[in-house]
Order: C-alpha cells, then sequence, then structure tokens
C-alpha cells in the first residue's frame, strides 16, 4: 500500500528539545545518530549547522519540499485547536501557551524546510518505513533515537514494535525512545511484554528525563547491546 501524505499531521521539534527528551550529553552529540520518525523537526539541520552527524529517517521525506510545507500548513491549525481543546493534558512550563507551541513548532518546521532539499541530496534524510531493512550494515550508528513515533502510536501493535526495534538494534548499540506513553498518556498495554522480549537479547531500562510537555510523558526507554 503506498504511503499517503494525506494521512500525516507533520509537527516538527528542535534540537533543545531532543537534547531534553534523549538526554543527549555533549559526547551523545558527538557520535554517530540516526533517528527514526522525525519528520519535519529541525534537529538534523541544526545537528547538520554544528558539524554534528544525523541520518533521519521518515516516510514522509519521499515527499517535496513544497509538499510537506503544503501539509505542516494545512494541518497546523487544526493540531493547535486540538492541544487548545486538552491544555489540561499539557504541562506549560518550558512552553508557556498554545501560542507560545505553535510559534516553536513552525520555526522548528520552517528551518527543517529550508534545509530539507540539501539534506535529501547529502542523503541526512532517508525515505523509509520501520520495520522494513536499511541498507546499513551492523552497528554502523552508535545511537538510535525514536522521537513520538515508537510506543506513542502503541496501536501499530507489539509484532510491530519488536520488529521495529529489532531493526534499529541491528544498526545500533543503543536506541533511546521518547515517550513510553499513547497518545491517551497511558503506558502501552503490551510494554511489559515487550520488555521481556527484549531484554532476552538486550539490556533495557526506563530512564526519567528533563522533558516533560504531555503530562506524565517524562520518561524514555534506553535499550542497549
Amino acid at each position: 500500500m503506498a504511503f499517503e501524505l494525506s494521512s500525516v499531521v507533520p509537527w516538527g521539534r528542535t534540537l533543545e528539545e531532543y537534547k531534553q527528551m534523549f538526554m543527549l550529553s555533549k559526547e551523545d552529540l558527538d557520535k554517530r545518530i540516526i533517528s527514526f520518525g522525525d519528520g519535519p523537526a529541525s534537529f538534523n539541520a541544526e545537528m547538520n549547522e554544528s558539524g554534528k552527524q544525523v541520518i533521519s529517517i521518515d516516510p514522509v521525506y519521499e515527499f517535496t519540499g513544497d509538499q510537506l510545507k503544503k501539509r505542516i500548513d494545512e494541518t497546523c491549525f487544526q493540531v493547535i485547536k486540538q492541544t487548545r481543546e486538552n491544555k489540561a493534558n499539557f504541562v506549560w512550563d518550558t512552553i508557556r501557551s498554545v501560542e507560545d507551541l505553535q510559534e516553536i513548532r513552525m520555526k522548528a518546521m520552517r528551518h527543517f524546510l529550508i534545509d530539507f532539499e540539501k539534506g535529501v541530496y547529502e542523503k541526512r534524510y532517508v525515505a523509509h518505513s520501520l520495520p522494513d531493512k536499511l541498507s546499513f550494515v551492523y552497528n554502523e550508528f552508535e545511537l538510535g533515537l525514536s522521537s513520538h513515533f515508537l510506543l506513542l502510536y502503541s496501536t501499530l501493535g507489539l509484532d510491530f514494535h519488536m520488529a521495529a526495534i529489532s531493526e534499529m538494534m541491528r544498526l545500533c548499540k543503543e536506541v533511546r525512545i521518547f515517550p513510553i506513553l499513547t497518545l491517551n498518556a497511558k503506558i502501552p498495554d503490551f510494554f511489559n511484554e515487550l520488555l521481556e522480549m527484549l531484554n532476552q537479547n538486550y539490556k533495557t531500562e526506563v530512564q526519567k528525563v528533563p522533558y516533560e510537555f504531555q503530562k506524565g510523558g517524562n520518561e524514555m526507554l534506553v535499550i542497549k547491546k
């Protein structure tokens, strides 16, 4: 089945947010990183401008910058409207208001769009859908990240998550997933079973992080070989 842009609600986060969500140290930022489900985040653009190495993976990268901009413009109001209607589900601390959120997200996505075509040419943005196998080799990356993709979309199911994480672990020495809550702010029903399966081959740990926007969403799952 073809991937359809009309099914996507693009929403981009910044390098500073990634640092907090994944507790990225200065040493981490110097690692070779592959990041899954980045969408229109400015993470890759900002890292590249700082001379750091990141490969971003997302099926939306098969589309042009103009197509992505059109979809961002189409959906921004929808997301902001839903956020305003559910303000009680979020922590308005670092991000002070719905208007502040919109400004931060749109600035990040504009930054991404400016960088996108150059990044595609430099093969920093790779169009790909997990759990399909990527062309990179075993342990090619020191660190893999998943921001607001795995676990958040729990309806993808246990088998999908296990297959997707297995492919990430083939490529990476360590994987970090944030958040570990679903869109309904609950731990996925299959989370304990997933940990049991992962612990057969890897070491897992749930770590608290200094980032919380979705209430209760201040933990990441760390998986190491």
